[in-house]
């Protein structure tokens, strides 16, 4: 099927993306890798009005030690988990199972933010950071603010991301050990 139509627009940073989501409020949708994202607009499951491309924005791309937790960005996309040290001493699960994710142009291209954001119940990610009890860092008007991952997904295709917040950060207590 083929998904309506839509406008586009690239953001040049966290804060014009977070304008753009302002300015269009629900019909705005953003989107990186676009691998959970264009699936349901095919299926019409999400309609938006604009899409805005936040893929180029490297300052949401990394995996952090950040002394109790390791920070990942949102943008991280699923092969950077793969092949994280930190991740590999640290949270040792994150990486095995963003190693299992789809096929390697996938891997290249979907975020973690991405597959998370969508809460869809078919991805292995959402379900990590459940088990996991990692901590989510969503950005809006309002500012920052930190949501339990038991708190994050609310029912299917649904989280307690509002239209007008993006997810910027995911931070995972330290695992290492801990068998899986």
């Amino acid at each position: 099927m083929i998904p309506v139509s839509f406008d586009y627009e690239r953001a040049g940073s966290t804060e014009e993306a977070l304008a753009l989501l302002a300015q269009h409020g629900d019909e705005a949708k953003l989107l990186a890798g676009g691998h959970s994202l264009l699936p349901l607009m095919k299926l019409r499951l999400a309609t938006p009005g604009v899409l805005v491309d936040v893929g180029r924005l490297r300052d949401l791309s990394y995996v952090r030690d950040a002394g109790d937790h390791v920070a990942v960005g949102a943008l991280t996309r699923h092969r950077d988990l793969e092949i994280s040290d930190v991740l590999a001493a640290e949270v040792p699960i994150l990486g095995h199972v963003a190693s299992l994710v789809g096929d390697p142009q996938v891997r290249h291209r979907g975020t973690i933010g991405g597959s998370v954001a969508h809460g869809d119940p078919a991805s292995d990610l959402p379900a990590v950071v459940l088990a996991c009890g990692a901590t989510l860092v969503a950005r809006g008007p309002g500012g920052e603010r930190e949501i339990a991952a038991t708190d994050f997904f609310l029912g299917f295709l649904e989280t307690a991301l509002a239209p007008d917040e993006m997810l910027t950060e995911i931070r995972f207590p330290k695992l290492a050990g801990a068998g899986w």
